[in-house]
């Protein structure tokens, strides 16, 4: 395994399981922790953990208050931030963002686009005058791959925790007033989940690849879907090129996946739900 990890992994592959035992289409065990049961951010307005494998994610979402944009006069904001800190894994570094959290920043801003999870509109408060920001905060507090899978995850469990005020301006004053008595959860019109897959050898395609996974694989390339099995996002960083065929077996495993994965989020939502 040290001395020729590929041969090593090969090995396995070739008996279409791999070193940890899991077979090549499946996960690894995924829990989600939703909500102020989560000490270290009880400032959040919504907060959720999600644990795959090893891989751990949290994702904490504060709501501010704002203008809106000149040119998007009837729109709030959604602000996501990856951050990869050092203690998360050795290969990550102390200061500004790597190009890893950078380009994971991006790609969460794209599916929150392309899914249309939260319309911006409904983050307007008055037009032009007052608007919803979320910053969504995901931190990385363990890194054994996939990041990406469990960052989408964690995001929609934490949004979908997300309790905003009722927010009203004084005609008088022209002021806005905040009725922290009177909340109301946030509108989700779509749930994107995310499925990430590894190229072995170009061909051959294994689902939530592991930090050595990712290493030794010739490609990567992850799938969004909706709960209506619609195409949200194709992320394929280079590498490996797939054939249509290959491509089509991606989205089918990322449909069944959305499944399994809101499944799991409802049920913990029934869970910390009051009677």
């Amino acid at each position: 395994r040290t001395v020729e990890p590929l041969e090593y992994y090969r090995r396995f592959l070739k008996e279409n399981c791999r070193p940890d035992g899991r077979e090549l289409g499946e996960f690894r065990t995924t829990t989600v922790n939703i909500g102020k049961c989560l000490c270290s951010i009880t400032t959040a307005d919504g907060s959720a953990l999600v644990k795959l494998g090893n891989t751990t994610v949290i994702c904490g979402v504060k709501a501010e208050l704002a203008a809106p944009a000149v040119d998007s006069a009837n729109k709030g904001y959604i602000v996501p931030n990856v951050e990869l800190p050092s203690l998360c894994a050795e290969r990550f570094r102390s200061g500004p963002p790597g190009e890893e959290a950078q380009a994971a920043s991006q790609f969460i801003a794209d599916v929150i686009e392309n899914s249309q999870m939260i319309v911006k509109e409904d983050l307007c408060i008055a037009n032009g005058k007052l608007a919803w920001v979320l910053y969504c905060d995901i931190i990385c507090l363990d890194y054994d791959g996939n990041l990406l899978d469990a960052s989408v995850f964690a995001l929609l469990a934490a949004l979908k925790n997300v309790q905003l005020p009722l927010v009203t301006i004084n005609e008088e004053t022209g002021l806005s007033e905040v009725n922290l008595k009177q909340k109301n959860p946030l509108v989700i019109r779509k749930h994107p989940v995310a499925t990430s897959f590894a190229i072995f050898d170009d061909t051959l395609l294994i689902v939530d690849p592991t930090a050595e996974e990712e290493d030794l694989a010739t490609g990567t390339v992850t799938i969004v879907t909706d709960e209506e099995g619609r195409l949200c996002s194709v992320h394929k960083p280079g590498g490996s090129p797939l054939t249509g065929a290959k491509l089509q077996d991606c989205i089918t495993r990322a449909i069944t996946r959305h499944k399994e994965v809101k499944k799991l989020i409802d049920k913990v939502i029934k869970s910390i739900t009051p009677k």
